[in-house]
């Protein structure tokens, strides 16, 4: 029996192919080795957490753009865990919270890390796309591009294991967002794999697919980028385009 090219996949290889989309993965980008391998300046590191700030900011709002195209009450139930994630809830300061503890054991003040006025051009731009793409796209679509949580708990656990030993000189109090995001990335990653598995079902839809989570992994990828023009990269690269102001 012939198999047409156009049959959809099984959902055992349709799978492996959105998880085999960890090969372009940010934690490959010359940035992110540099970091985790303890080449970046202090200046570096701080612009990072500077710049990912703006990106933890636009996450719950992200969130709620999905969910308020949700027509299923099972899944907003299911998604609004998101929201309370990053925005905290009684009990629980939440991850916004977390980072700007991050912010402050790298030798930030919160000031100038809220403020936003640090944050590059392209880093901005390409957020705000992925906000815009959540907030216009079928909400399936927009929870499929939450997939980069596939690979997620992998960076947040090297990120662990290399940067007390890399840069004694971050408080170590600041890791508890990266602690904290290894399960709960893990959780969520559940949900909308099934939903992504479920919903796209010819090949054309499972292209579709793999082609939003691309574009996800490329919003990730273009940040770094943002961010290597601005502070440079490693310590051969101290004379950066521009530098936060001390």
């Amino acid at each position: 029996m012939t198999i047409s090219n156009d049959a959809p996949w099984s959902v055992e290889e349709f799978e492996a192919r959105l998880r085999g989309k960890e090969s372009c993965y940010h934690i490959l980008h010359p940035f992110h080795i540099a970091m985790n391998s303890g080449q970046c300046t202090r200046q570096q590191v701080q612009g990072w957490v500077v710049n990912r700030f703006y990106y933890q900011i636009m996450i719950p709002i992200k969130d709620a753009a999905v969910m308020s195209n949700m027509t299923d009450r099972d899944h907003r139930r299911l998604w609004v865990q998101r929201i309370l994630d990053h925005d905290g809830a009684e009990g629980d300061d939440g991850g916004i919270e977390a980072w700007l503890a991050l912010a402050e054991a790298v030798g930030l003040s919160r000031d100038e890390v809220t403020s936003l006025e640090h944050v590059t051009p392209g880093v901005r731009f390409a957020v705000d796309a992925y906000v815009r793409f959540a907030r216009t796209a079928p909400w399936q679509e927009a929870v499929c591009s939450s997939l980069t949580e596939l690979f997620a708990p992998t960076i947040h656990q090297k990120r662990l294991d290399s940067w007390p030993q890399h840069y004694p000189w971050i408080d170590a109090t600041g890791y508890q967002y990266f602690r904290k995001r290894l399960s709960e990335a893990r959780r969520d990653v559940e949900h909308g794999l099934r939903v992504t598995l479920t919903h796209f079902k010819t090949r054309a839809e499972q292209q579709r697919a793999l082609n939003i989570l691309q574009f996800k992994l490329d919003v990730l990828w273009s940040m770094l980028d943002a961010m290597q023009v601005t502070y440079g990269i490693g310590q051969d690269n101290r004379g950066a385009i521009a530098r936060m102001a001390k």
